[in-house]
């Protein structure tokens, strides 16, 4: 029963991730950052902020793990505690396949076969110290630290840098992160 639940829950985040991603919109081609060193950036990102899919909902301590894999794909690990740090803890392992090789900032993740959602890198800071993953439909977005606590400054420049693009800032949501 859990696995056709696991099932049930990914073919859902398929096709909300998918929905408005064919649809005509009057954004400009959303742009990657020029160039991704794909060792730094592999490791823990906490999850800062995000327009939130259905399932990251009431997620806190959010933490998505990049690892590659001998055949060249990446081993994602997306974990969160549902409606607190206490709460019950949620576990998703997309895969995720480098789609622009030459600057290494367009990704697919792909959830459920046969399914891939595109992932843009669009935002990486120099010290690779933070992150902004957003996708072409500009639907969800994740701002992502490899600390827990981003400056306010930082935050705030993302968030401007973001509704620039077309993104409806008002949709965008701090995550919990609080660790003992």
């Amino acid at each position: 029963m859990r696995y056709l639940n696991y099932i049930i829950v990914n073919i859902l985040f398929c096709f909300f991730m998918g929905c408005d991603d064919n649809e005509e919109n009057n954004f400009p081609k959303m742009k990657t950052v020029d160039y991704v060193d794909l060792e730094r950036f592999m490791g823990d990102w906490y999850v800062i902020a995000n327009i939130p899919t259905f399932i990251e909902k009431n997620a806190t301590n959010a933490i998505e793990s990049y690892s590659m894999t001998d055949n060249g794909k990446i081993k994602t690990v997306f974990t969160f505690f549902h409606e607190s740090p206490t709460g019950e803890k949620k576990t998703y392992k997309p895969t995720g396949f480098i789609y622009n090789k030459e600057t290494n900032a367009e990704w697919r993740m792909q959830f459920i076969w046969p399914f891939k959602m595109p992932f843009y890198i669009i935002d990486l800071d120099k010290k690779y110290s933070y992150t902004v993953i957003g996708i072409p439909s500009r639907k969800y977005v994740w701002i992502m630290a490899r600390d827990s606590i981003m400056p306010e400054e930082v935050y705030d420049k993302i968030i401007n840098n973001l509704e620039l693009i077309g993104y409806n800032i008002s949709k965008i949501k701090k995550v919990t992160q609080k660790w003992d």
